[in-house]
C-alpha cells in the first residue's frame, strides 16, 4: 500500500493539453531532474495511485507535458486535473534527499515521516505538509491515532536528527492544547 511518508511531493496537474489526454504538470521539486521514472504517483480523491507515463516533454524550466497511459482523451484528463503529484522516495537515487538537505535546499515534504518531540515528549509522526498559503503546516499523527496541526516554523525548530528522523521542536505553551 502507498503511504504518503514514502513519498515525495514533485508539484500539480495544472490543467488539459489538448484532446487525447495530456496534461499540464508543474514541479514544486528539482527531483524529476534526478529520476528516470516509468510512473508517478497522482493523489486522485484522496488515494495514492500509481500512472505510468506515456511521454512528457518540458515546456520550460519549471512545466512539463505528461502522458499517461490509459489517459487518452480530455474527459480523462480532466478528472486528474487539481491533482498532487508524488514521486516514491525509493525512486530517488541513493543519498540525493540527504544531500539536498546538507545544502539546505530540502523540500519540507523531506520530513513526512519523521517524530516530532517537544519538551521531551514525543508529540507524534508527520504524515502530511500544507504549504498552500503562507504558513506552512505539518500535520501530525498522534501516538493515540488523532491528528494535530503545528506550524512549520523555523523558530521553533531547536535541532533535526536526520539520522534518528527526530525533529526536536520548542512550540508556544497551549498551542497542543488547541482543538
Amino acid at each position: 500500500m502507498l503511504k504518503l511518508e514514502d513519498m515525495i511531493e514533485m508539484g500539480r496537474l495544472t490543467k488539459v493539453h489538448g484532446l487525447k489526454g495530456e496534461l499540464n504538470f508543474v514541479f514544486t521539486s528539482d527531483a524529476w531532474d534526478e529520476v528516470e521514472a516509468d510512473y508517478l504517483i497522482v493523489e486522485t480523491d484522496g488515494l495514492l495511485v500509481p500512472f505510468f507515463l506515456e511521454e512528457y516533454r518540458f515546456k520550460n524550466d519549471e512545466e512539463a507535458f505528461v502522458k499517461f497511459k490509459r489517459i487518452d482523451n480530455d474527459t480523462q484528463a480532466n478528472e486528474l486535473t487539481g491533482c498532487t503529484v508524488y514521486l516514491e522516495r525509493k525512486q530517488l537515487p541513493d543519498g540525493y534527499l540527504e544531500k539536498k538537505a546538507e545544502e539546505g535546499d530540502i523540500d519540507i515534504d523531506f520530513y513526512v515521516g519523521y517524530t516530532i518531540e517537544a519538551d521531551g515528549t514525543t508529540i507524534g509522526v508527520i504524515d502530511g505538509v500544507d504549504d498552500s498559503t503562507a504558513n506552512v503546516l505539518f500535520s501530525i499523527e498522534t501516538p493515540t491515532g488523532g491528528n494535530i496541526i503545528i506550524p512549520a516554523s523555523d523558530d521553533y525548530i531547536v535541532e533535526i536528527d536526520d539520522e534518528q528522523k527526530i525533529m526536536r521542536m520548542e512550540l508556544p505553551e497551549g498551542l497542543l492544547d488547541l482543538d
